[in-house]
This record gives C-alpha cells, sequence and structure tokens, in this order.
C-alpha cells in the first residue's frame, strides 16, 4: 500500500521506467551495459516505492501514551526551552528518518488540535543544530486531559524539499491517525511536559503509530 502523496510520483516515475527501458533497449548493443542500466533503472522505481510504502500499523490508543509519529532513531532526549508555542521548558525527543524509512507523520497523542503552522525555510541537513528553527517545517499541538499540549514539529532536510500537514486547528484527532508526510524523509521532533516519562533511549529504533516515547503517571 502506497502513500497518497506518492501516487503522482510513481506514476510518473513508472512512465520514466518503461521509457528508459525501451531506449536502452533500443539504442544499447552492450549486453552487459544493457542489463546494467535496467538493473539501475529498476533499482531507482523500487527505492521510490520505498519511500511511499505505508504500511498499516497497530496502534493500540492510550491516552496515557505518547507514540512515535514516525519511524527512525532516536537522535535527541533533552529538557530545552521550547520558544514558538510554549515558551518553556519541554522533554524535546527527536526521531530521525533515513531514506529507507516509512516518511508517513503519525499523532502521538489523541486529543483537538490547537495549533498547526508551516514555516518556509532552509534544507540544511537534518541534525544540523539550527535544522529545527531555519528549515522549512511545520508545527503542530495537539491537547487532552492526560499530556496537556503535545507539539511535534516535521522538519525538512536537504534531501526532503516538501513536508504535507493534515492537521487543522479545531479538529479532533486520532492517536496514530495521519497526519502528514515529509517527502524524502529527514526528522520529527517531539515536545513533551517535564513530568513525562520517557520510555526511549538514545539511538532506539521506533515505529510510527506504534512505539511508545513516553506515559503520563
Amino acid at each position: 500500500m502506497f502513500h497518497k502523496e506518492g501516487h503522482k510520483i510513481i506514476f510518473i516515475t513508472l512512465v520514466m521506467v518503461v521509457g528508459s527501458f525501451f531506449l536502452i533497449d533500443e539504442f544499447i548493443t552492450n549486453e552487459w551495459l544493457r542489463k546494467g542500466l535496467m538493473l539501475v533503472v529498476l533499482v531507482f522505481f523500487v527505492l521510490i516505492l520505498q519511500f511511499f510504502r505505508n504500511p498499516k500499523r497497530n496502534t493500540h490508543a492510550n491516552n496515557k501514551q505518547a507514540l512515535s509519529p514516525v519511524d527512525g532513531k532516536v537522535v535527541v532526549i533533552e529538557e530545552v526551552e521550547e520558544n514558538e508555542v510554549f515558551k518553556d521548558k519541554r522533554i524535546q525527543v527527536s526521531v530521525f528518518m533515513s531514506p529507507i524509512n516509512v516518511h508517513v507523520t503519525r499523532y502521538p497523542i489523541d486529543g483537538n488540535v490547537t495549533f498547526s503552522k508551516y514555516h518556509p525555510g532552509k534544507y540544511l541537513v537534518a541534525w544540523h543544530p539550527k535544522a529545527s528553527e531555519e528549515n522549512e517545517r511545520t508545527t503542530v499541538v495537539v491537547e487532552n486531559e492526560s499530556f496537556g499540549k503535545v507539539l511535534h514539529r516535521q522538519i525538512a532536510g536537504a534531501l526532503a524539499k516538501r513536508i504535507v500537514n493534515y492537521a487543522k486547528v479545531g479538529t479532533t484527532v486520532e492517536q496514530g491517525a495521519d497526519s502528514g508526510f515529509i517527502k524524502f524523509g529527514s526528522r520529527v521532533d517531539l515536545f513533551l511536559p517535564l513530568d513525562a516519562d520517557i520510555k526511549v533511549e538514545l539511538n532506539q529504533k521506533v515505529r510510527g503509530g506504534e512505539s511508545v516515547i513516553a506515559e503520563m503517571k
């Protein structure tokens, strides 16, 4: 199953692959070179399919847990000052997505969307210290009784040139539901209350909509 954000790109790529196969077969006479070029084109198409896959996740809804919004590896766990929305200290947990990870963004908690904003910006590498402030990004805040307000921020990287965000202020959302997409990867920052009990460690691999990032007592 592929995400709707990839349907157009997958179709265009498929047309290019078929065209490339025709041209290679028509004009390349060396058999090994012809097979090699076809293999390269085929691998490229498989990578595109990999980027846009959207596997079903078994989300066990729990309003006392915050789930990972994306697939990837935990690269930051620290107390920081969140200056865009909260303007106070929060626990930041950041998950880095490689090009081979699923790129769907999911709501970490259920509740009401109280803030949703897109910021155009640069395309620094995702691990750059200024990426969360200067790169293209979206900020979404969801509020419920257990956590209060939880912020997740999609951040574009050097390869990701477009962020898709479905969150609309005033709507009620379900934990693990599709909240957006980052084309070709990057990272997502999650900002949690200081009294949240963090359940992950640095360099731990997590799955969006399934892995528990934090719990409230």
